[in-house]
Formats: structure tokens, C-alpha cells, sequence
């Protein structure tokens, strides 16, 4: 009788460790209180980012969120973003996913009927990834292009100087879109806005709304199955149709001078998708067709051009703020490159150390998207001894690690030279500094926004001083963000041109 007894008792509290044990193992991260129907969206504010960052100081680097019905997992510190993109397997909701949430609506108005895959895993999208990198993003196409960034840098610099001439300020927000738009345009579809039906100013606002709308609050993307009332009640829908109409009738006019023939008989990404297209090319699951284009070329647009134009706004801002920076790496600049240069090259770039710290600083305290491309969880994994379930969009809030003080020495101040004794670099592999992400989904364009943003950047340094407009002094520099997809000054920059 007593052996039965021990071991009943033996049983059950093998039982109930086994019970504790699984429990432990399925505990969630820790979670804000929220409301029933809502959940947690009343603590985001404009600034996703933001809200997000300080609810971490709170509750820790793995946090959970119930945003309406989407369960969602934000990490905020580099260990954390470490196990999440390079130890974890995602089906990742990309830019094109986001882009059908947003452009839902009537079928001849919307990309939801698309019909691509999601997943990064399948052979259509890595077949549709390689092609892109291949024809628009490898060191030889971006080496390939250096005449046409050239040219464009060479009308900025001519553009500026006539302001120089005038002491008259320059938008710099809006130079720098204008030089990204023309050198995009012209190297990824063979285009010049010159002497044709398009728009330059017209194309970047459009352009411009997109990314705004793209990070708006979307009810679509909390209540899957019936948020598109609520959107259609608030205009949100309506915003978007009429900007898909305008974004189609640009591809459409671009279609139809490709059709006309190119000038100068080199096929460009464009020309290689409607050869395809015309072919009937089957790629991986099934053949390109003329939404699968469309498709394509608004990731392209809308991942390539506000980005660097929006680093490049945020460097010279912050340089502004910090005259000893500002100082440092224009005499660097000047002493590598010598007098009398027309234009700074490409080749020239690797001399200028200093000024890639400049950037790389630029890019740890304002990430073109801080909250990088969310992610769709589809098996149960575990960080931080948190088990996250499948279903579960996770955010990497890069905005939040870059500000992060166990990573960061002063996190807030603007110190290029923090950069000078680490081997830290953007590249995805340092989970440090993610303005470009990180692992299978790391931007295929990082090459070419980087070279964009070096070479923009070294030019207006070289050829001209800069100071504020009268009556402003350092302080009156707002480095307030603009809500959206990505996040740039909320004000434009204003600067005036000195000639070197």
C-alpha cells in the first residue's frame, strides 16, 4: 500500500512539473493592458515608431500588442532583432502585400488581384528578387548608370549655385527627391521626365501621397474582414483609388514611350518586362503579365526613390545642428578631392571615410523605415524565452535600436566618430544598424541607395558652405518626423548655398 502511494505520488508530480513546465514554455512576452475590439491601437500615435520605443522602456524588448484582431510581437533591441531575422523562418508581408492592403477596391482600380505569392521561399519571387538585382541593383548596373547620376548631380549643382549666386535659401528636401525621382526613373525605366506627357513635380507628389497613405492608419490592415467599411466611411478608400488611377495612367504612359522605341537602343528593366510580358516568360508558377509589371514597378518606385532622398535630408540637417561634424567632413571631402572638380565620381567615394561615419550615424538615428517591413510568423518559435505563436506580425523597430543606451554610448547625440573603432556597417549583418534590414528579405537595392545617398551627399559638400536662413540660429532646427510608410523631416529643409 505504501509503494502504491509513492508512487501515485511520484505521478502526479511528474504531472504537474511537466504542467508548470509547458506553461513556462508557452508564456507570451509581456503586453500593455488594452481594450476589448480595439485591443492596443489607442497607444499608437502618428509616430508608430515612437509609441512603440517608449512602450518597450516599459515593457521590455519582446513585446505583444493586439492591434485590432492582429496579434502582433514588436522587438526593440539588437539581440532580440538578431534571433528574430536570422534565427526564425517568416513568410515575410512585403512592400507588395502592403501596397494590395491599402490599394483594396473596385478590381480594374486595385492591385489585390494580382495574384502573386508572398511567400520568399517559392520560385516565382526568387526568380522575379534575382532578375531585379541582376538588372537594376548589381554593382555592374549601379557602375553602369554613373553617367546618368553624373548628369542629374551636375543640374543639381547648377541649380544650387544660381541660388548661391541670389543668397537665396534652397529646399534641400525637395532637391534631393528631384535628383533620387530623375536618376531612378532614367537608369530603372529609361525615362526623362523632359520634353514628355509626365510631370516631374506631379510624379514625386504622387509618389510622396503614397508613401503617406501607406503608413496612415488603415482599418483594412486590423480588421481583415471588415475594416474596408470603416476605410470607405473615412475617404481613406477613396484617396486610394484615385491614386492607384494616377499611378496607373503613369505606368500606362510609360508603357507607351517604350513602345515608341528607345532613342538609344539599350534595353532598360522596363523594356526587359515587356519583352517578357510579350513572350508569355513563365516564371516560376505562371507567366508575367501586365499587373504582374505594374506590380513590380511599384515596389521598384516606391522602395528606391523616398529613401534616399530622405537620408540625405536627415545628414545635412543634423550637420547643420553639429557645426564641428559639418566642419570634419567637409575639409575631408576638399583635401582627398583637391580643387577645381566638376563633379565627384563614384570611384571617388571609397576615399571619403568620414563621410560614409556621417551617413552611417544619419541612418542609426533616422532609419528610412524605423520600423523596417513587418513579418507573418508561420511556425511557433521562441525569443527571450517568449514563445511566439504563428499568425503573428512582428515589427523590428529599428528606430528603437538605434537608440537603444545598452548598444549606444549617448544615443541621442550625433557622433559620426563612434563608427571610426567598430567594423559596425549596414549591410545586415551588424543587427546594430538595420536601415536596410536584415536576412533572406534585406533590401535588393541597399548598393544603390547607399551610392545615391554617398554620392548626393558628397557633392553638395564639396561644391558649397551652407548656413541658415536670416534670423535662424541652431536651435531653431526642428528635427520633427513626418508620419508614414517611411519617415522623413516633417518640414522641409531650408538652407542657403554659399559657393565653394
Amino acid at each position: 500500500m505504501a509503494t502504491i502511494w509513492f508512487l501515485s505520488v511520484v505521478f502526479l508530480t511528474c504531472l504537474l512539473l511537466a504542467a508548470l513546465k509547458r506553461k513556462k514554455q508557452q508564456r507570451g512576452p509581456p503586453s500593455p493592458p488594452g481594450f476589448p475590439i480595439i485591443g492596443n491601437l489607442h497607444q499608437l500615435g502618428d509616430l508608430s515608431h515612437q509609441s512603440l520605443w517608449r512602450l518597450s522602456k516599459k515593457y521590455g524588448p519582446v513585446m505583444f500588442l493586439k492591434l485590432g484582431r492582429v496579434p502582433t510581437v514588436v522587438v526593440s533591441s539588437s539581440e532580440t532583432a538578431k534571433q528574430a531575422l536570422k534565427t526564425m523562418t517568416f513568410i515575410v508581408d512585403s512592400l507588395k502585400q502592403m501596397i494590395v492592403n491599402h490599394f483594396s477596391g473596385p478590381r480594374e482600380l486595385s492591385y489585390n488581384h494580382l495574384d502573386i505569392p508572398f511567400s520568399p521561399f517559392d520560385d516565382y519571387w526568387k526568380e522575379l528578387r534575382r532578375m531585379c538585382v541582376q538588372e537594376l541593383f548589381s554593382a555592374k548596373r549601379i557602375h553602369s548608370i554613373q553617367p546618368i547620376k553624373d548628369e542629374e548631380v551636375k543640374r543639381l549643382i547648377h541649380s544650387v549655385s544660381e541660388s548661391a549666386s541670389n543668397k537665396s535659401p534652397v529646399n534641400l528636401s525637395e532637391k534631393f527627391l528631384a535628383l533620387t525621382v530623375s536618376v531612378i526613373c532614367k537608369a530603372a525605366f529609361g525615362l526623362s521626365f523632359q520634353g514628355t506627357v509626365l510631370n516631374n513635380d506631379r510624379f514625386s507628389k504622387l509618389v510622396g501621397e503614397a508613401f503617406l497613405f501607406l503608413g496612415s492608419f488603415s482599418a483594412s490592415d486590423f480588421y481583415p474582414n471588415g475594416g474596408w467599411i470603416i476605410d470607405r466611411l473615412t475617404g481613406l478608400q477613396g484617396w486610394r483609388e484615385r491614386s492607384v488611377r494616377d499611378l496607373d495612367d503613369f505606368y500606362e504612359q510609360m508603357f507607351d514611350l517604350h513602345k515608341q522605341g528607345n532613342k538609344n537602343g539599350v534595353e532598360d528593366f522596363v523594356d526587359l518586362l515587356l519583352r517578357l510580358e510579350k513572350e508569355e516568360t513563365v516564371l516560376g508558377y505562371g507567366k508575367l503579365t501586365r499587373n504582374h509589371i505594374k506590380a513590380i514597378l511599384m515596389n521598384v518606385l516606391l522602395g528606391a526613390i523616398n529613401t534616399s532622398a530622405i537620408t540625405m535630408t536627415w545628414a545635412m540637417a543634423e550637420l547643420m545642428r553639429n557645426p564641428r561634424a559639418m566642419n570634419k567632413v567637409q575639409t575631408k571631402i576638399r583635401n582627398q578631392m583637391g580643387n577645381n572638380r566638376s563633379v565627384i565620381t563614384l570611384d571617388d567615394i571609397d576615399q571619403l571615410h568620414y563621410l560614409k561615419m556621417v551617413i552611417k550615424e544619419t541612418w542609426r538615428l533616422h532609419p528610412p523605415a524605423p520600423l523596417l517591413v513587418p513579418r507573418e510568423v508561420i511556425s511557433e518559435f521562441e525569443i527571450n524565452g517568449y514563445n511566439i505563436q504563428p499568425k503573428t506580425l512582428l515589427h523590428v523597430n529599428a528606430w528603437a535600436i538605434g537608440r537603444d543606451p545598452d548598444t549606444w554610448k549617448d544615443p541621442e547625440v550625433f557622433f559620426p566618430e563612434r563608427f571610426m573603432d567598430n567594423d559596425i556597417d549596414a549591410k545586415g549583418q551588424n543587427f546594430e544598424l538595420l536601415p536596410f534590414g536584415s536576412g533572406r528579405r534585406i533590401c535588393p537595392g541597399m548598393y544603390m541607395g547607399t551610392t545615391m545617398v554617398e554620392f548626393g551627399l558628397a557633392n553638395m559638400l564639396y561644391h558649397f558652405d551652407w548656413k541658415l536662413p536670416e534670423g535662424m540660429v541652431v536651435e531653431d532646427i526642428d528635427m520633427e518626423e513626418s508620419p508614414g510608410l517611411t519617415v522623413g523631416k516633417k518640414n522641409e529643409l531650408l538652407l542657403v548655398p554659399m559657393k565653394y
